[in-house]
């Protein structure tokens, strides 16, 4: 019994000992040992950020070409465009569908010369990682927006003279055309109010060609003054401004009071229906020019927004593959 009592003994400090020498065994206050890390080599600092640095010559190149590309097919557009006109026999197209034509071509054609100028940007700044060829190539897309911005302001057209007049009038032919777009729409859905007679213009007319008397001239002016009173004066004396225009009106056309009454009421009733007409055409005019500015603005920002993704893919597309030179060892 002693030696086998002995035995689990000695068998059981030996079991401790182990345990206590085994790494799985955490005891208390024991800290694992943390993760070996290496340093990074200036070198490698200097590789990233070269890698990563922004080539300010291959984005002003990309945009340069983007502009030229956009000049040659704005007068591709425009070549087109004329040629579908034939005055003599009439088969012209509508105003507003050439419009509409002009405004797909200009979305079609910024979206051609941004992807060129992305992937020119990209493929130039040498890089070979392909999400900085990107930014690049988004960044000469911008470069070039901001250049368009202002060849296409009036200010700038100002200042820069006839150089970049020409530039301009190329890059903002079919922008231009997006603009008649919104004019014709506006004049197709509501009549020009340029188009809209003056309210007293026919009544005058009615009041010139009526009148007789031995002093025409003088008849007439007085009558018309008196009639342009009755119907615009002041509302508290509409009845003393009817019976003047009632006189003038029977001194004139040598008619009895009465009848120049009731041609007071007439006119007085044409007048108020043609300022109602007028108001109903502005009104439907101002909507129009709203819901069509409105639309023009979002198609453009989707436009430039279509510009932007294709630059930045083609951009994307430009990445360099990277050269490796072996070296031969010596024998």
């Amino acid at each position: 019994m002693n030696e086998t009592a002995g035995y689990g003994l000695r068998s059981s400090l030996l079991r401790m000992m182990i345990m206590a020498n085994s790494p799985e065994v955490l005891r208390p206050n024991h800290r694992t040992t943390p993760p070996q890390t290496s340093e990074v080599a200036p070198a490698d600092d200097i590789r990233t950020i070269m890698l990563n640095q922004v080539a300010w010559g291959a984005v002003f190149a990309g945009a340069v070409i983007a502009l030229v590309m956009q000049i040659i097919l704005n007068m591709i557009g425009l070549g087109v465009g004329l040629s579908t006109l034939d005055v003599a026999q009439g088969d012209t197209p509508s105003a507003s569908s050439m419009s509409v034509g002009a405004g797909i071509w200009f979305v079609v054609s910024g979206i051609l010369a941004a992807g060129l100028g992305g992937y020119i940007a990209g493929r130039l700044s040498g890089k070979a990682s392909s999400s900085t060829t990107a930014y690049h190539g988004l960044v000469s897309w911008a470069v070039s927006t901001l250049a368009v911005v202002y060849l296409l302001s009036a200010a700038a057209s100002g200042m820069v003279g006839g150089a970049l007049s020409t530039a301009s009038s190329a890059l903002g032919g079919a922008g231009k055309a997006l603009g008649g777009s919104v004019q014709t729409a506006v004049q197709t859905a509501a009549p020009s109010l340029n188009s809209v007679s003056d309210p007293m213009a026919a009544i005058e007319s009615k009041v010139r060609s009526a009148s007789g008397g031995q002093d025409p001239a003088a008849l007439r002016d007085a009558a018309i003054s008196a009639v342009r009173a009755a119907l615009t004066g002041d509302p508290a004396q509409q009845a003393a401004a009817n019976d003047k225009a009632a006189e003038a009106l029977a001194k004139a056309q040598n008619i009895s009071k009465d009848e120049a009454k009731a041609q007071v009421d007439q006119y007085q009733q044409q007048y108020k229906e043609t300022v109602t007409k007028t108001k109903l055409q502005a009104k439907q005019a101002a909507d129009t020019a709203a819901k069509r500015a409105s639309q023009g603005a979002l198609f453009g920002a989707l436009a430039l927004l279509l510009g932007a993704l294709a630059a930045f893919f083609a951009g994307h597309a430009g990445a360099v593959t990277p050269t490796v030179s072996v070296r031969a060892s010596g024998t």
